[in-house]
């Protein structure tokens, strides 16, 4: 098996020329990253192209990051400008269809999310939503509908699988949608200020809940076949087995006539791995034995006379005596 190649410096330390923005009002808010207190002007309007632009076959390979066990993404990386390469502490790839983020707070470049979208929809994003899909405008349209969705494609497939690309003909906007909204967040970095084929500068910004409630329905659908794959996957099938040895004990003990209990859910989802473990088998191996016993076992012991032997029987007893 071939080794993976180590991750490439993408440029050299000071070669990205770090331009200080003109200021156009009084204040400089970080927070939309633009001067605030000027002329209502669209910010875009003095964006200049991104000097960078990463190559995914070209610079992906393993880094420090890989032999530390990091989860996260090089941001610089993910818009060509990492001058660290292999020595990087963070990851010089795409994120992974199996990766899983251990704080779902924080994006895949390990930012910070917050609990709403800023105006503009730019930014890190929201965690109390589940966000795959951008918004692409400032496209430079020349020719029919689907020219204009094949450059889409081609160009922001090469940061993860798509599920689908909706085009705004004669509007310059585009919609795209990843299979993982790990992809989403690392091409929102990748192409933004980049250009399709037209040397435009593209506006890249989250894009807003989709309001056709079919799409909403399916995407309700969707969360909820993630959840019950990611229980399922933790199950312990020794934890199953015993939890259906007991229900066969319990279905065989009820009196004939008595219906059981409907269950809303499958057995596989309502046990989780963390819950029952060790403890939990042996617990139900007791009582499967405690029930075998007292299958056998006489109604009431009685105390053979003349023997030291000390009968505790209830109040009902002592009454019919």
């Amino acid at each position: 098996m071939q080794r993976e190649k180590p991750a490439r410096k993408q440029v050299k330390p000071g070669q990205v020329e770090k331009a200080i923005p003109e200021q156009t009002g009084k204040e400089y808010n970080i927070w939309y990253n633009k001067w605030a207190g000027g002329d209502r002007e669209d910010n875009y309007s003095n964006k200049v192209k991104s000097q960078t632009r990463c190559n995914i076959r070209k610079d992906s390979g393993w880094t420090r990051g890989d032999i530390t066990g990091q989860r996260y993404c090089c941001l610089f990386f993910s818009r060509g400008c990492c001058p660290y390469g292999y020595e990087c502490a963070y990851l010089h790839r795409l994120p992974l269809p199996s990766d899983t983020l251990p704080d779902s707070s924080l994006d895949c470049f390990a930012r910070t999310k917050f609990s709403d979208y800023r105006d503009d929809m730019g930014g890190v994003g929201s965690f109390n939503r589940q966000n795959r899909t951008l918004y692409i405008g400032r496209i430079r349209e020349t020719g029919p509908g689907s020219e204009t969705e094949e450059a889409v494609i081609r160009h922001f497939k090469e940061w993860g699988q798509i599920e689908k690309v909706r085009v705004l003909q004669h509007r310059s906007v585009a919609f795209v949608t990843y299979v993982s909204e790990l992809n989403a967040q690392f091409a929102k970095e990748a192409m933004a200020c980049q250009s399709l084929d037209n040397d435009e500068i593209l506006n890249v910004r989250w894009a807003t809940e989709d309001p056709n409630p079919t799409s909403k329905v399916l995407e309700m659908q969707r969360l909820e076949d993630l959840g019950q794959k990611a229980i399922a996957e933790k199950m312990d099938e020794r934890v199953l087995d015993a939890v259906r040895a007991v229900k066969a004990l319990e279905d065989a003990s009820r009196p004939e006539g008595e219906e059981a209990p409907e269950e809303e859910d499958e057995l596989e989802y309502l046990l989780p791995e963390e819950i029952l473990a060790e403890e939990g088998l042996k617990y139900f191996a007791e009582i499967r034995a405690r029930q075998q016993q007292e299958g056998l076992r006489p109604a009431k012991a009685v105390a053979k006379p003349g023997g030291l032997a000390l009968d505790y029987g209830s109040d009902d007893d002592e009454e019919d005596e």
